[in-house]
């Protein structure tokens, strides 16, 4: 669970510093609380109320899949931002802001595909199978691309909202997110014009504690909402997978019982057609018997015609009157 910051963890981080008198931005008048020994003190109490305001939105993005970017490029910001976004699983940005990075994102999205390659060629060993010359080329491109976009790499979209460590440091940054009219959370010190920010936190962007206290708060909310986000997405997959695996269960079924049943059919239409074959074969075997006879019985035969009688013959002689 994400730790809450009270106005004691800012006082102890350094929030309140601000810049000397003489470098304020008059934008950020409401957001000082005095000045001792020519340094501006901003107010904690506002500090405090924007950073949970800027924590809400944060999670609440983050909570329904929303991607924020991290950027940070100065020195007392770069671990802690690079830190936070990787425990919230958002892209970042820590060591140079490629200028087109919001604003002409299908360019440098080729880059980033770019990238891609040469990390699978690395690991997949094509990276050694090259002449001497193009590998080196090759590496040193990659190594550079890493430099540059690493923390962006799966970054397929522009993303919905920035948060910004220092706005005069990311002066590019902040005018690509306000030209797409993006959510900007920014931590904002009293030399910084805080009227493109949608979330403005005041306070002290040049010491690592402050820093670090700032990008945790938002970093942790974001990680909280967003691994509960994607522990819904997962579970709701899986329930999908089930719902999808017991339908197509039940559809085979189905077709198992159709098909039994149009070969019951079948089966019972064959028969049938086998049982009227048979008594057209019977019923036409009892119309080719003769008119009276029984069904089963025995043929008659036909009676021997009567013999007519023939011409009158003498009497044969006997063998001796005829010698005579």
């Amino acid at each position: 669970m994400a730790r809450e910051v009270s106005i004691k963890d800012l006082l102890e981080a350094g929030v309140h510093f601000g810049h000397q008198t003489g470098r304020w931005n008059p934008q950020m008048r409401r957001y000082i609380f005095g000045e001792r020994g020519g340094i501006h003190v901003i107010d904690l109490q506002q500090t405090d109320r924007l950073l949970r305001e800027a924590q809400e939105y944060a999670a609440e993005l983050a909570g329904r899949g929303g991607t924020i970017l991290f950027v940070g490029t100065k020195k007392q910001a770069r671990d802690a931002i690079k830190d936070a976004a990787e425990r919230a699983g958002m892209p970042y940005v820590n060591q140079r802001w490629l200028g087109g990075l919001l604003t002409n994102y299908q360019t440098i999205s080729k880059r980033i595909g770019r990238l891609h390659e040469l990390t699978d060629w690395t690991e997949s060993g094509t990276l050694d199978l090259l002449p001497t010359r193009e590998r080196i080329a090759a590496e040193k491109e990659r190594d550079k691309l890493d430099t540059n976009l690493g923390g962006v790499r799966d970054m397929d979209r522009v993303p919905d909202a920035v948060f910004i460590v220092d706005l005069k440091t990311e002066e590019i940054a902040l005018r690509e997110a306000a030209r797409l009219r993006l959510p900007i959370i920014g931590l904002v010190d009293s030399n910084c014009d805080p009227g493109e920010l949608s979330h403005p936190i005041p306070g002290n962007d040049d010491a690592i504690r402050s820093c670090r206290i700032v990008i945790d708060a938002i970093g942790d909310v974001a990680s909280e909402r967003a691994s509960q986000f994607r522990a819904e997405e997962e579970k709701a997959r899986q329930e999908a997978e089930e719902q999808a695996r017991r339908e197509a269960e039940e559809q085979a079924r189905r077709d198992a019982e159709e098909k039994a049943r149009q070969e019951a059919e079948e089966q019972a239409r064959r028969e049938a057609e086998e049982e009227a074959r048979r008594a057209a074969e019977s019923q036409a075997g009892q119309q080719s018997q003769p008119a009276g006879q029984q069904p089963g019985a025995a043929p008659q035969q036909p009676q021997a015609a009567p013999q007519q009688p023939g011409p009158t013959s003498a009497p044969a002689q006997p063998a001796g009157e005829r010698g005579q």
